[in-house]
């Protein structure tokens, strides 16, 4: 029997799409409750150690994409900006940095985090920055 693709489509969207996931203690409080943006500030505060983060959702002007509504279990978290400066980072290019980060943050990958864009900097590069009058 052949099935068209767009059968498979109406039935995909009409069949509650779930996967198996739990959560162990080293999970976040937020991340029980569905928050991936305060997962995001909890793990990156408590692996990195920041002196300076900030999180922006930028989901909204992705909400219109058709395959991001069943994106993040139906949260809406689905896009974010990082901003991180730590000690962390010296010495690691931005590509070890970006990896780190997303390391970090797997957990909230797996669900339903989609994009995620990353400015990360060691404190020198920070205040350099700042000096020049860059954001």
């Amino acid at each position: 029997m052949r099935t068209s693709i767009a059968a498979f489509a109406v039935l995909r969207r009409a069949i509650p799409t779930t996967t198996a996931r739990s959560f162990t203690m080293s999970d976040s409080a937020a991340s029980a409750s569905g928050s991936i943006t305060s997962s995001i500030q909890h793990k990156l505060t408590e692996s990195l150690q920041p002196t300076k983060l900030e999180i922006r959702n930028d989901s909204a002007k992705h909400s219109h994409h058709a395959a991001m509504i069943a994106q993040g279990g139906g949260s809406g978290e689905t896009h974010f900006f990082v901003e991180i400066t730590s000690p962390a980072f010296e010495g690691k290019t931005q590509i070890a940095r970006h990896r780190q980060i997303n390391t970090v943050l797997a957990d909230e990958f797996d669900r339903g985090l989609h994009s995620l864009s990353i400015r990360a900097r060691t404190p020198a590069e920070q205040a350099k920055a700042e000096a020049a009058g860059i954001p």
